[in-house]
């Protein structure tokens, strides 16, 4: 029989799940956390399998990662998110491409991941106490300037003069935006600018002496070009986007659950 292996990362917003079979990505899948988050979860889990004509017996291990990995009861077991996002580039890289670090900007929080030559974690850096830096500063900023979080990349792009946004807090970088609407400012000029200030932030987390190869995005502020620009700016090298970024994490996990499960 065929075996199906599935990885599950649980947000504190979002529940990503992703299906594999013989190391390639079947699907992939996202709905709202909510309050039940094991019920998310086996809806998620169930979804798959109908969508792809999957039994429940076919699905080999079931891994989970993330926020709420500790609570999802349909899971075999659960993995750390670095370990998760370290697996999960050996499927998402673009093809030829060695990543040896990795930029995840997740909704809540934001990590560097530093690979060895085998895609084994040498080290990591992370920022959660904060929400500057991540999806959620977006979304806030967005909100303000009346667009949506999938348009803020394309918009910055046409900035003529990238405004400075210095606070690296969300509340005072929100007080920032907002007094430069007042006085008049270009939106697309504010969101250049809002895309330096977070590439500033985060790089001043690497560890520049654990850096080797090249430089891979993951997570849903990946699919931001505007972000993408800033960070190849502020880095002066090339930075690449996973293939399913924002699902690195599940797929990563639905990885070790094949291997687990064999």
């Amino acid at each position: 029989m065929e075996k199906y292996y599935i990885g599950l990362d649980g947000g504190s917003t979002y529940l990503k799940a992703a299906m594999i079979k013989d190391k390639r990505v079947i699907d992939t899948l996202v709905r709202n956390t909510g309050i039940d988050n094991n019920g998310t979860a086996e809806r998620l889990v169930a979804e798959l399998c109908e969508r792809n004509r999957v039994k429940r017996e076919q699905v080999g291990y079931i891994m989970a990662t993330g926020y709420s990995r500790k609570v999802l009861e349909v899971a075999d077991d659960d993995i750390s998110e670095i370990t998760a996002h370290a697996y999960g580039v050996r499927l998402t890289a673009p093809s030829d491409y060695r990543p040896g670090m990795i930029i995840d900007i997740g909704g809540q929080d934001s990590k560097i991941i530093y690979l060895d030559e085998h895609y084994k974690v040498k080290n990591f850096s992370m920022n959660d106490k904060c929400a500057a830096g991540t999806g959620k500063f977006m979304e806030v900023i967005a909100q303000i300037l009346e667009t949506t979080i999938d348009q803020v990349g394309p918009l910055s792009l046409d900035a003529s003069q990238p405004c400075d946004i210095n606070s690296t807090c969300v509340v005072f970088a929100q007080s920032e935006v907002i007094s430069l609407i007042a006085r008049k400012y270009d939106r697309r000029d504010i969101l250049a600018g809002m895309h330096q200030s977070m590439a500033r932030r985060i790089v001043k987390m690497m560890k520049k002496n654990e850096k080797r190869g090249d430089i891979l995005m993951t997570g849903g502020g990946a699919l931001n070009i505007g972000l993408r620009k800033a960070f190849e700016e502020e880095l002066m090298e090339d930075v690449f986007v996973a293939q399913h970024p924002q699902f690195n994490g599940a797929i990563g996990a639905a990885l070790i659950a094949s291997i687990r499960g064999n």
